[in-house]
C-alpha cells in the first residue's frame, strides 16, 4: 500500500474528500449489516408462529395482529436500510468520482510541471510518445484503482471488520475461519505478484515503445509517406503489441492457475463455516433466524474476498504505474528552474500560477560574455573548449564552422538549456549560474531553423511570448515581419487556425510568424539559428526583410547558411572542433586564410569537391534551398492568398 499512501499524501489537499468517503462508506457498511439482523428477527418471528400453531404438522393458526404488525415493520425496516444504503452508496460513489478526478488533475499537473522543470538533457534521452504514454498509463492505473477501492471495496472491507466482530460474538471459531481467508488469500497472491509484475513491466515497455513510435510517425507522417515506409512502420508498431500478446499468455496462465488455487482454498474454508453453522443450529445452539443471519453475513464477507483477485490485479497495475510516475517525479530539476514550476511539482493541490510574461534583464555591458567556457554533453566527450568572446549592445555576431563544430551548442548555452562544464558565462552583466532560467530566457529572443509553431490561431502564436498583447501590437509586429499581407488574406485573418506545428502554412509563412513572435517578445538578445536555411530564395527574401527589422538595436548571435546573410555582421567567429579559430570583421577574415576565407573561395569555385566541402559547413552557394516546385508553392500561398486554410 506504500505507493498509494505516497499518492494520497502527495495530494493532501483532498483530505476532506478522503474523510467524507471513509465516513459515508462506514455508514453504507453499517446499513448493510442491518439487513441480516432484520432477517433474523423476521425469520424467528415467522418460525415461532409456525411452530406454535397447528400441532402435529397441521396448518398453523392465522397470525395475530401483533405478529402481522411486527413482520410488516421488519419488512419496512429492511426496505429503509437497503434504500438508505443504496442512496449513501451513490453519495459515496459521487464523492469518490470527484475525488479521483481532482486527484488526476493534481497528479497530471505535477507531472507536467516536473517535465517543464527538468533539464534539456533529460529529453535528449526520451521519446516524446513514451513520455505521453507514461502519463496516460501511470496516472490512469493509479486513479482507476483508487476510484474502485473508494467506491466499492472500502465499504466491503469495513463490513468485513464488523462481521468478524459479530461472528466472534456468536461463536469464535467462525470468526477465526473467516479471518483465515484474508492472510491465506494474501499469501497466495504474494506468490503470484512478483512474477506477474515482471510480465507486466515487459508489456509496458513494449507498449511505451510502440506508442512512442506511433507519436513520432504521426508527427512526421509526410516523411513516412515520402519514403513509402507506411507498411514498415505499421509492422513495427504491430510487432510491439504482438509481443504483449506473447507475454500475456504465460502471464495469464500463471495468474489464473494461482487464482484457481485461491478459489479452492476459499471454498474449503467456507465448507467448514457452513458445516459449523448447520451443525450448531441442528444442536440448538443457534435459532433458525441466527443461522440465516450468520449465513448472510459470511456470504457478505465472501464477496470482498472474491473481488480481491480483481482488486489485486488493479493494485498491481497501479503499483507499476506509480513507480513509473514517481521515477519521473524523483528526477532532479534544472538547478535554476522556474521557482513556480519547482513548487508545482510538490504542491498538494493545483497551484495558482502567474501567466504574465517575464521581464527581460536590464541591458548591461557586455551583453554576452563567454569566458574560457568548456562544455560536454556526455562526460569525457568535450564539445566546446576554452571558448572566449564578448558581444556588446547592438552588435551582430555570426558563428561559422563545420557541422558539429559547436555553433548550436553555443546557442543552447545562451538559452540556458544546459549548464556549462567550466568557465563563466554572463548575460547582461549577470553570471548565468546566479540567474533563474526564466530571467535568462526572457532576455533572449530566438528564431529557429524550424519555426515550431503551435496549434491554434495566428494571433495566439505571435503573442506566445507576450500573452497579454493587444491586437494592435500583434498587427504592428506582423507588418514589420512582412507577415501581415498573407495573414490578412486568410478568411479569418489573425483568428485563422493554423493546425498542429503550423502545418497549414508554407515554410516562409511559418518563419515570418516566428519572426513576428520574436519581435513582440522584444528581448535585448536575439538568436538566429539558421533561420532561413530551409527556405527557397523568394521566401528567404521576405523573411530576411523581417529579420533585418528584428535585429535592429539588438545584440544578435546568428548561425548562417549563406555568406550573403553574414556579409553585413560586425563580427564573425569561426569555430573548429569546438574551439574558436578566428574572431574578426568580415573584411579582416576575408584575407586571413582561415575558415571564412576558405568559404569565400569555395563559394566562387565550381568544382564538385569544393561544393561538397561547402556543404560540410552547412552553407548554400546562393542557389535556392528548395526546388522550383517548393518556390512555386510558397509563391502561391504568399502572393495570391491561395492557401489550404
Amino acid at each position: 500500500m506504500q505507493p498509494f499512501v505516497r499518492v494520497l499524501r502527495s495530494a493532501s489537499a483532498l483530505w476532506p474528500f478522503y474523510l467524507a468517503v471513509v465516513l459515508v462508506s462506514s455508514a453504507v457498511a453499517a446499513l448493510g449489516l442491518v439487513s441480516p439482523f432484520i432477517l433474523r428477527e423476521a425469520t424467528d418471528t415467522i418460525v415461532g408462529h409456525l411452530s406454535g400453531g397447528g400441532g402435529g404438522g397441521g396448518v398453523a393458526d392465522a397470525p395475530g395482529a401483533e405478529s402481522v404488525r411486527r413482520v410488516a415493520l421488519l419488512a419496512f425496516a429492511l426496505f429503509a436500510a437497503e434504500a438508505g444504503a443504496s442512496i449513501l452508496r451513490n453519495v459515496s460513489g459521487y464523492l469518490g468520482d470527484v475525488m479521483v478526478a481532482r486527484l488526476r488533475q493534481i497528479l497530471s499537473t505535477r507531472y507536467f510541471a516536473k517535465l517543464l522543470a527538468l533539464p534539456q538533457r533529460y529529453f535528449d534521452n526520451q521519446v516524446t510518445g513514451t513520455i505521453i504514454a507514461r502519463l496516460d498509463r501511470s496516472i490512469a492505473n493509479v486513479t482507476q484503482f483508487i476510484q474502485s477501492f473508494a467506491n466499492n471495496f472500502l465499504p466491503m472491507l469495513l463490513q468485513v471488520v464488523a462481521i468478524l466482530a459479530i461472528t466472534g460474538y456468536y461463536y469464535w471459531p467462525l470468526a477465526v475461519l473467516l479471518a483465515l481467508l484474508f492472510p491465506l488469500y494474501t499469501w497466495l497472491t504474494a506468490l503470484t505478484s512478483k512474477r506477474w509484475q515482471k510480465f507486466e513491466s515487459e508489456k509496458n515497455a513494449n507498449v511505451d515503445q510502440g506508442n512512442g513510435r506511433f507519436a513520432e510517425v504521426v508527427g512526421q507522417v509526410k516523411v513516412t509517406k515520402s519514403f513509402v515506409a507506411e507498411t514498415r512502420e505499421l509492422d513495427k508498431f504491430s510487432s510491439h503489441y504482438a509481443n504483449t500478446v506473447d507475454i500475456t499468455r504465460p502471464q495469464s496462465r500463471w495468474w489464473h492457475s494461482m487464482d484457481t488455487a485461491r478459489g479452492v482454498a476459499m471454498n474449503l474454508i467456507f465448507f467448514g463455516i457452513y458445516l459449523i453453522l448447520f451443525l450448531r443450529t441442528l444442536h440448538g445452539f443457534f435459532t433458525i433466524g441466527e443461522m440465516v443471519m450468520l449465513i448472510q453475513m459470511t456470504t457478505m464477507a465472501r464477496q470482498p474476498v472474491t473481488m480481491m483477485s480483481w482488486i489485486v490485479d488493479s493494485a498491481q497495475r497501479a503499483i507499476a504505474g506509480s513507480r513509473d510516475y514517481f521515477k519521473v517525479m524523483d528526477e532532479p530539476v534544472e538547478p535554476t528552474a522556474n521557482a513556480e514550476l519547482v513548487a508545482a511539482t510538490a504542491a498538494a493541490d493545483v497551484p495558482r500560477l502567474s501567466t504574465a510574461a517575464h521581464r527581460a534583464l536590464p541591458v548591461r555591458e557586455p551583453v554576452i560574455a563567454f569566458d574560457h567556457v568548456d562544455f560536454s554533453y556526455t562526460e569525457g566527450e568535450q564539445v566546446l573548449a576554452d571558448v572566449t568572446f564578448a558581444a556588446r549592445e547592438g552588435e551582430k555576431i555570426a558563428l561559422v564552422g563545420e557541422s558539429g563544430g559547436g555553433k548550436s551548442t553555443i546557442v543552447n548555452l545562451l538559452l540556458g538549456l544546459y549548464p556549462i562544464t567550466a568557465g563563466r558565462l554572463t548575460v547582461c552583466g549577470r553570471d548565468v549560474t546566479e540567474l533563474g532560467v526564466e530571467d535568462l530566457r526572457a532576455s533572449t529572443g530566438v528564431v529557429f531553423q524550424e519555426p515550431a509553431l503551435f496549434s491554434g490561431t495566428v494571433f495566439e502564436n505571435i503573442a506566445y511570448g507576450k500573452p497579454d498583447a493587444t491586437m494592435d501590437e500583434v498587427v504592428a509586429v506582423a507588418k514589420r515581419a512582412n507577415a501581415h499581407g498573407f495573414i490578412s488574406k486568410f478568411a479569418d485573418g489573425y483568428a485563422t487556425v493554423i493546425g498542429e506545428r503550423g502545418l497549414r502554412l508554407s515554410g516562409g509563412q511559418k518563419q515570418r510568424v516566428a519572426v513576428a513572435r520574436a519581435m513582440l517578445k522584444d528581448a535585448p538578445i536575439l538568436v538566429l539559428d539558421e533561420a532561413t536555411s530551409a527556405l527557397d530564395t523568394k521566401a528567404e527574401r521576405a523573411v530576411q526583410a523581417g529579420l533585418d527589422e528584428l535585429m535592429e538595436g539588438r545584440t544578435t548571435i546568428m548561425i548562417a547558411h549563406r555568406l550573403s546573410t553574414i556579409a553585413g555582421v560586425d563580427t564573425i567567429i569561426t569555430l573548429r572542433d569546438g574551439r574558436i579559430d578566428e574572431i574578426g570583421s568580415p573584411a579582416q577574415l576575408a584575407t586571413s586564410g582561415g575558415i571564412y576565407s576558405e568559404l569565400l573561395r569555395l563559394t566562387a569555385s565550381s568544382s564538385a569537391a569544393d561544393r561538397a566541402r561547402l556543404k560540410a559547413f552547412g552553407f548554400h552557394d546562393g542557389q535556392p534551398a528548395s526546388d522550383d516546385a517548393d518556390e512555386a508553392e510558397d509563391t502561391d500561398k504568399t502572393d495570391t492568398g491561395d492557401t489550404d486554410i
